[in-house]
Formats: C-alpha cells, sequence, structure tokens
C-alpha cells in the first residue's frame, strides 16, 4: 500500500485544526482502498494551543503527526520541513483553514496515478471575498514576474498541490535559506496538472498575511527569480549620464552662442532631486539583493525543532 502524507502548516491555528481533521480524515477514509494517510501539522512558532491541538490529535489518531519550531520562522520554512520528513510516496501540501478544499486530493491522486503526472497543482479562478487592493496587487504582481522572470509562475497559484516522491526530492536539493516556493516549485521542472476551483473562505480564525507581508512576499519572489532589476538600475544610470552629457553640451553651446549666463535655480534643485532619488532607489536595488547574498552565506538553518513526533 503505497503512503500518501499531507503537510499543513499552522501558525495560530487552534480554531481551524479540529475542522481540518475531521475532513482530512472523511477524504482519507474514501481512499482508505488505495493508499494509506499520514498528515503532517508544521507548528510555526504559534503563540496560542496549536501545538497542545496538535498533541492531542496525535494521541486520538497516530495517523496524525506534527513538528514545532522553536519560534516563527515563516511559512517557507514550515513547507520545506514537512517536505524534509514526509515518508510519503506522494506528498501534499495543503493550508489548515479548508480554504484548500480537501475533497480535490481524490482528483489530484487520480492525476498522478492514472494520467502520469509529476505533480498536480490548484490556482484560484476568483479572488471572492479578498479585498479589492489585494485582488488587484496580486494580480499585477503574477504579470510582473511573468514578465521579468524566466520562471513562470501561474496566476492564482496556490501552494496546495500533491507531488512525487521524485519532485520533492529535487525541491529538497535546492536547500536556499530565503524560499519562495511557488517559484521552486516550477524551476524544478516536471509535469505538471493544473486544477482551477473556486475561492473558499476560511473555516474559522485570521488570515496571518497583511497586505505589508503579501508585498514583502512578492518582493522576495522578484529577488528569487529575476535580476531584471540589477538590470534596470544600470539602464537607469546609462540613461542619466546620456541626458547629463546632452543637457552640458546644450548648456555650453547656448553660453557660447549666445552669451546667456547660466540660470534656472529651481529647475536645478528639482533636477538634483530627481536623479538623487533614482540614485537611491538603484542602490537599494543593489542594497535588497546583496542582503539576500549576505543571509545565503550565513548557512543559517532553514528551521529548529523544538519538539516532534514522527520517529
Amino acid at each position: 500500500m503505497k503512503l500518501l502524507s499531507v503537510i499543513v502548516p499552522c501558525f495560530n491555528e487552534q480554531e481551524a485544526m479540529p475542522i481540518f481533521y475531521n475532513e482530512i480524515v472523511k477524504v482519507a477514509d474514501t481512499m482508505k482502498e488505495c493508499v494509506d494517510f499520514e498528515v503532517i501539522f508544521v507548528d510555526d512558532g504559534s503563540r496560542d494551543n496549536t501545538l497542545l491541538v496538535a498533541r492531542e490529535l496525535n494521541d486520538k489518531d497516530k495517523r496524525i503527526k506534527y513538528i514545532s519550531f522553536s519560534r516563527n520562522f515563516g511559512k517557507e520554512s514550515a513547507i520545506y520541513a514537512g517536505l524534509e520528513q514526509a515518508k510519503g510516496d506522494y506528498i501534499a501540501i495543503m493550508d489548515v483553514d479548508l480554504q484548500d478544499p480537501p475533497k480535490l486530493l481524490v482528483d489530484m491522486y487520480r492525476g498522478i496515478v492514472n494520467e502520469e503526472y509529476d505533480c498536480i497543482a490548484t490556482r484560484r479562478v476568483s479572488r471572492k471575498g479578498e479585498p479589492p487592493i489585494r485582488s488587484f496587487f496580486a494580480r499585477r504582481f503574477y504579470s510582473l514576474i511573468n514578465k521579468i522572470s524566466k520562471t513562470e509562475i501561474v496566476d492564482g497559484a496556490r501552494d496546495y498541490r500533491l507531488m512525487t516522491k521524485q519532485m520533492v526530492d529535487s525541491i529538497l536539493e535546492l536547500k536556499e535559506y530565503n524560499r519562495f516556493s511557488k517559484g521552486i516549485f516550477s524551476w524544478v521542472g516536471y509535469k505538471t496538472k493544473w486544477l482551477e476551483y473556486e475561492n473558499v473562505e476560511r473555516v474559522a480564525g485570521e488570515t496571518k498575511w497583511s497586505f505589508w507581508k503579501l508585498f514583502i512576499y512578492s518582493l522576495e519572489g522578484i529577488i528569487a527569480f529575476s535580476t531584471v532589476p540589477l538590470a534596470m538600475a544600470s539602464v537607469f544610470g546609462m540613461i542619466f549620464c546620456l541626458a547629463a552629457f546632452v543637457i552640458i553640451c546644450f548648456v555650453v553651446a547656448k553660453t557660447l552662442i549666445f552669451g546667456d549666463p547660466v540660470a534656472g535655480y529651481p529647475s536645478l534643485i528639482c533636477a538634483i532631486t530627481f536623479i538623487g532619488g533614482i540614485q537611491l532607489f538603484c542602490i537599494g536595488i543593489l542594497g535588497q539583493y546583496l542582503s539576500k547574498t549576505y543571509l545565503e552565506t550565513k548557512q543559517r538553518p532553514i528551521y529548529i525543532a523544538k519538539e516532534r513526533s514522527l520517529d
């Protein structure tokens, strides 16, 4: 009998976990003739009773395992930890809030077994229930990153997916500290099928993703999978060098021909301020790439597990 591992990152999700457990058990029961289940809750340094609920579910059902971090390392680290500890022949990643419908696992499993895909991934075809401003910027992000990156990231793509062990092993070979899983899943390749579904509301609790956190996360993706911003900084430099040369020639010619004194103090100040802003912007781009390189060279662990029940 094959084993299917379900990785569930959790951060302050004590209310949603029991509801999720009831739903995933229903799916496991419908698939018990073809595959065994293990569910790995990854407690990402929660400050509520998430770990306590994970222990209780583990005592109740030995198919339930858990890892608890020493502090909050972020969802990307939780995903990596789950992938690293999963023992299944097939490995799924999904959220505990049931925005990733567990019932789709049946179709995802069939897609891998019967259609010989390496990965069955999901994407939302709508963002119903999200703030309009967040939906707008999310779509602009996907449009931008697909223009400046060689790695395609599907609009509306979720972390919710089912993968073969071979694909997961390839993902684990990428041990970078600054992780952007949506890009990593695409970068490693493999034959992928996309399942589309309508957006689903959370069953309990509140989202941990504020607009600012999503913005920072989007910058992580751009820096991780594109060097176009660095090229932009170089282009800005060349453009302003050329513009400065043209302006110098114009001012010199005007003075020699007409004998006019150099005037225009307000416009000069505006030009200096504008160019100074562009310079700081370009230095900021360089700083972002340099900071990521600095963090990678430290070779710190992606996560630290304080407690686990996987043995």
